[in-house]
C-alpha cells in the first residue's frame, strides 16, 4: 500500500505528464487529499505563467485547477490565489483597452449565463458606441474586431469550460460538419429539427451542454454574424 508521500509524488507526476485523461482524475484526487494535494495543484498552477499563451491544450487544465481551488473554504489557499492570480489564469490582453476582468470572474465561478451576456457586451464595446447602444452586431463589424481581443475571449471560454466552449471549438465543429450550418446547429443544440432553441430557458448553462454550445450568437438574424466570427483571421 502506498504511503501518502508516495501517492502525492505519483499524482504530481500524472499531473505534469500532460495527458488529459490522466490529469483530470489526478486533480480530483489531489483535491480530496486536502492541503498537501492543494499545494501540488498551486505549484502546478504557477506553471501557467510560463506556458505560451497560445497553448489552448494547456489553458483549460489551468482554468479547471483554478476553479477547483477557488471553491475551497481555506484562508491560505484563497490568499494565495488573490495574491498570485488576482484576475484569474488567463492574461487579459486587449488592443482597445477593454476590461475583461468581470467576464473572467464570472467564467471562473461557472456562471455561464452571465458570462454569455458579458461576452456580447464586450463584443459590442469593441465594435463601438453604436453597436453598444444597439446591443447586437452587424457581420461587417465582426470583420473589423481585433484579433487579440477575439483570442482573449476565446481563451477565457476555453479555460473555464474544460475546453468545451469557445469560438475555436465552434469553428472546429463547423469545419468538421463540412461548413454545413444546419448540421452545426443540431450538433451544438441551437436548433432541433425546425425549432430554434429559445433563449434563455432552453439553453444549457453548465458543462452538461454539448461541445460548442456557448457562447451564443443570435442566428434568428441569419448566419452572417456567426460566419464572420468563424472566418475571422483570429483563428488562422
Amino acid at each position: 500500500m502506498q504511503s501518502t508521500d508516495e501517492q502525492l509524488t505519483e499524482l504530481s507526476s500524472q499531473l505534469n505528464g500532460g495527458i488529459e485523461r490522466i490529469q483530470l482524475p489526478a486533480i480530483a484526487t489531489l483535491m480530496d487529499l486536502g492541503p498537501p494535494g492543494w499545494h501540488i495543484l498551486q505549484v502546478f498552477l504557477h506553471q501557467s505563467q510560463k506556458t505560451p499563451e497560445t497553448d489552448n491544450s494547456a489553458i483549460w487544465i489551468y482554468g479547471h485547477i483554478y476553479q477547483q481551488l477557488l471553491g475551497i473554504d481555506d484562508h491560505a489557499v484563497q490568499t494565495t490565489l488573490k495574491e498570485d492570480f488576482p484576475g484569474g489564469v488567463v492574461p487579459l490582453h486587449s488592443e482597445r483597452g477593454i476590461n475583461y476582468l468581470p467576464l473572467q470572474h464570472c467564467l471562473a465561478r461557472k456562471d455561464f449565463q452571465t458570462s454569455d451576456r458579458l461576452t456580447l457586451e464586450k463584443l459590442c464595446e469593441l465594435a463601438g458606441p453604436t453597436a453598444t447602444q444597439r446591443r447586437w452586431l452587424y457581420f461587417t463589424e465582426v470583420e473589423q474586431l481585433p484579433l487579440l481581443d477575439l483570442q482573449t475571449l476565446n481563451q477565457l471560454w476555453l479555460a473555464y469550460s474544460l475546453g468545451r466552449f469557445g469560438y475555436s471549438v465552434q469553428r472546429q465543429l463547423w469545419l468538421g460538419s463540412g461548413k454545413n450550418w444546419d448540421t452545426l446547429w443540431e450538433k451544438i443544440n441551437w436548433r432541433k429539427g425546425k425549432k430554434w432553441t429559445r433563449y434563455p430557458h432552453e439553453f444549457t448553462w453548465d458543462l452538461a451542454a454539448p461541445r460548442g454550445h456557448l457562447p451564443l450568437s443570435n442566428q434568428l438574424r441569419g448566419v452572417q454574424v456567426m460566419n464572420a466570427i468563424l472566418n475571422h483571421p483570429a483563428w488562422s
